[in-house]
């Protein structure tokens, strides 16, 4: 796409300012370390008004448990590097998936039903207060359900479904409001991947789970919201005055 690559100052002092924002809210992320400036000048359309500027570069040294990615065993899967694949991802369920047992023949689905159920909770708890990640594409999902690789993010004024803080997203394909759905396109691709080194009854068992992502998520985003509005036990309301509110504050 011809681009560098780089960062610039303002945009890192953004991301550091928001990573730890974003820790502090209660939702699993990476942290920024430390902010290097450099005396590199890097050529930059702030406004993308086809004025081109100088500004300093910049790099954050950022920290996670770890940055393996759905990406990470979607790569090994297309180019047929299982035992790579496999011993990649008996790697990640030991150091960091410690309730599955190594020796459980259905470790591999454990770890798929986990990583579906946390990745709904993330992305709930992104839209709990409108963050918009603006590129949840395979690679920047990361297997243990953090966030990671903030870019063009963007947190939304108002509520607005359709708000897109990616300004080269032009079909709008991460909009906000389709976070949901990509994080599903996301976890079908996880089991794409995983699907050689599972047996013909774990594929259906997967499959299954994977169906079940929608209400994951739906469950997680009404007790999130619930918790905001300060609404207490079980109402069969409760949904429709989500719903209601939300509305109410798109027509604003």
């Amino acid at each position: 796409r011809n681009g560098d690559g780089r960062a610039v100052l303002r945009s890192s002092v953004r991301e550091f300012l928001c990573s730890e924002a974003m820790h502090y809210l209660g939702i699993p992320t990476s942290r920024a370390a430390s902010l290097v400036v450099s005396d590199d000048d890097v050529w930059r359309d702030q406004f993308y008004d086809g004025n081109i500027n100088k500004e300093r570069g910049a790099i954050v040294l950022r920290l996670a448990k770890s940055w393996f990615r759905i990406g990470s065993l979607e790569i090994l899967a297309h180019s047929g590097e299982l035992d790579l694949q496999r011993r990649l991802l008996d790697f990640i369920i030991q150091e960091h998936f410690p309730s599955i047992a190594m020796n459980d023949s259905n470790r591999y689905l454990e770890f798929f039903s986990t990583v579906v159920s946390e990745t709904a909770n993330l992305i709930a708890l992104w839209m709990s207060v409108g963050f918009a990640h603006g590129v949840c594409n395979t690679d920047n999902f990361s297997l243990l359900s953090i966030t990671i690789d903030y870019g063009p993010f963007g947190f939304m004024d108002s509520y607005d479904p359709n708000f897109v803080p990616n300004t080269s997203d032009d079909e709008r394909r991460y909009k906000i409001g389709n976070q949901a759905n990509v994080g599903l396109f996301n976890l079908s691709k996880l089991l794409q991947a995983l699907k050689p080194l599972l047996d013909p009854r774990q594929k259906q068992l997967a499959s299954q789970i994977l169906e079940g992502y929608g209400e994951h998520y739906h469950i997680r985003f009404t007790e999130l919201f619930k918790t905001k509005l300060g609404l207490l036990g079980e109402n069969e309301d409760d949904n429709y005055l989500i719903a209601f509110l939300l509305k109410v504050s798109l027509l604003c």
